[in-house]
């Protein structure tokens, strides 16, 4: 069969499987993301398998899922965190990530996972409380307390 048209019937079903999964049991899930996870996921298995498969799509679909879920996070950044520079960090590690399952070199795969981890603690950990008021809060905290 010829590979893009697997690969889109593999997309196709594994979608529509997460469309009904999303109505009956009422779960936000992206079934276009969940169809191509779901499809490089089950190339991935057969490759590490050593079953043969032409992979010439693999890497696409790697590629897509990457810059996806960049864009997919950078619109839960908190306040104030530069989506530009969240994207311009973490889709280069995870294309890194993804050439290392490519090739299957899990040292790669592994540090870049973690330099991943480690950047998106840095910029989803929640802001700094301030630690003192200023001086208008202050002042309209007292005028609060002499109002009643």
């Amino acid at each position: 069969m010829n590979q893009i048209l697997m690969v889109s019937l593999s997309i196709l079903a594994i979608a529509a499987l997460a469309w009904a999964a999303r109505r009956v049991l009422g779960l936000q899930l992206c079934p276009i993301c969940l169809g191509v996870g779901g499809t490089w996921s089950w190339m991935l298995v057969v490759r590490v398998l050593g079953l043969p498969i032409d992979t010439t799509m693999l890497p696409i679909l790697l590629g897509g899922s990457v810059v996806g879920t960049a864009y997919l996070l950078e619109k839960r950044l908190p306040p104030g965190r530069s989506g530009l520079l969240w994207k311009t960090l973490s889709i280069p590690l995870g294309f890194v990530a993804a050439q290392g399952l490519m090739v299957f070199d899990w040292i790669v795969v592994a540090v870049a996972l973690g330099a991943l981890v480690v950047l998106s603690a840095l910029f989803f950990r929640a802001p700094a409380a301030p630690t003192t008021d200023s001086a208008a809060v202050a002042e309209l905290k007292r005028r609060m307390k002499d109002c009643c």
